[in-house]
């Protein structure tokens, strides 16, 4: 394969998969409605086709002008949208649709693809655009990947759970970033040994990359890190990254709802532990970045950046006073 079509490709794992695409001496061209900065504007290694990829006329218009051998999908939210790209993309080597963990219908651990259970969708949910129903959508956007590849497209998915690293636009690590840098003493939900898997995104790339290369259609394919670490060890891993030291202070419950806070209220938190296996991706020849170096690239990112997650967890003060608390423990 030599030319590839990437449906976004602009933001964040668009923009690492266009790089590793060009790094391995793929043509590229974007589709993408261009609401955003594109990074891409000075490469002339990089094309670009403007319009609404939930236009069909557009897709099918870069069908025929692009005549890509691959199409990565990094903006289909709808099953609606999957089924239109696979007809479309039918004749092409390869289709592969970025879905998602949140798509899983069980809480096994960890998640496997040929056994773990998809998220049934109704007419409703697959129109809706609610937060609540992203995974119902995503399985189903699984489920016509599967009928694609029956018709006989090369299709195939890759499922991500919560991606983070350069340019990560929701700023959900960067909260955790901000919290290591500015105070010794953080906060943790519950008793740090919460477990929600992560995926660093140049490892998200190069996964779609080695998918659409060696993948077979129909399949689906787990990514995300091969060394799982729980929230405490990751503001651990922070720290060690900035050079600081860094008390983490676990908060259960009882201690968190006396002052306004819930441990749902900390992004990156979860429960129940989420995992995924990333057995079927290796089987392929794909690697993880280590951990020190995936933390190692988002914190300088973050440095360099002005985000700092501000919209996501619990205020400040709110957590001084459940040091306040535990101190007097």
């Amino acid at each position: 394969m030599d030319t590839a079509l990437v449906i976004g490709g602009t933001r964040f794992i668009g923009r690492h998969l266009v790089e590793e695409l060009l790094e391995h001496g793929y043509d590229v061209t974007l589709l993408n409605r261009g609401n955003h900065e594109n990074p891409f504007e000075s490469d002339d290694r990089v094309a670009r086709v403007e319009g609404d990829r939930t236009n069909d006329s557009v897709l099918e218009a870069a069908a025929t002008t692009v005549d890509p051998d691959a199409v990565f999908d990094c903006v289909a939210y709808y099953p609606k949208d999957v089924r239109a790209a696979t007809g479309i993309f039918a004749d092409c080597e390869a289709y592969v649709y970025i879905s998602s963990g949140a798509a899983y219908g069980r809480e096994d651990i960890p998640k496997r693809e040929d056994e773990t259970p998809l998220e049934s969708c109704t007419s409703d949910q697959a129109v809706d655009d609610a937060y609540e129903s992203y995974g119902n959508r995503k399985a189903e956007g699984d489920r016509a990947v599967v009928a694609a590849a029956e018709r006989g497209t090369r299709a195939m998915s890759v499922r991500p759970p919560i991606v983070y690293g350069p340019h990560d636009y929701t700023e959900r690590l960067d909260w955790w970033i901000d919290r290591v840098n500015r105070f010794d003493r953080v906060v943790v939900p519950g008793d740090g040994t919460n477990v929600w898997h992560r995926a660093y995104v140049e490892d998200v790339a190069s996964a779609l990359r080695i998918v659409a290369e060696r993948g077979e259609a129909g399949e689906a394919y787990n990514v995300g890190d091969r060394r799982l670490v729980t929230l405490e060890e990751m503001g651990e891993l922070i720290a060690d990254r900035l050079g600081t030291d860094v008390e983490i202070v676990t908060a259960g419950a009882r201690e968190l709802a006396a002052c306004d806070i819930a441990l749902e209220d900390y992004v990156l938190y979860r429960e129940y532990p989420h995992v995924l296996s990333t057995a079927k991706l290796a089987a392929l020849g794909w690697e993880s970045t280590s951990l020190e170096e995936a933390m190692e690239r988002s914190v300088d990112s973050h440095l360099e950046s002005d985000r700092d997650g501000s919209e996501h967890g619990p205020d400040r003060a709110d957590e001084e006073r459940v040091l306040g608390i535990l101190d007097t423990v």
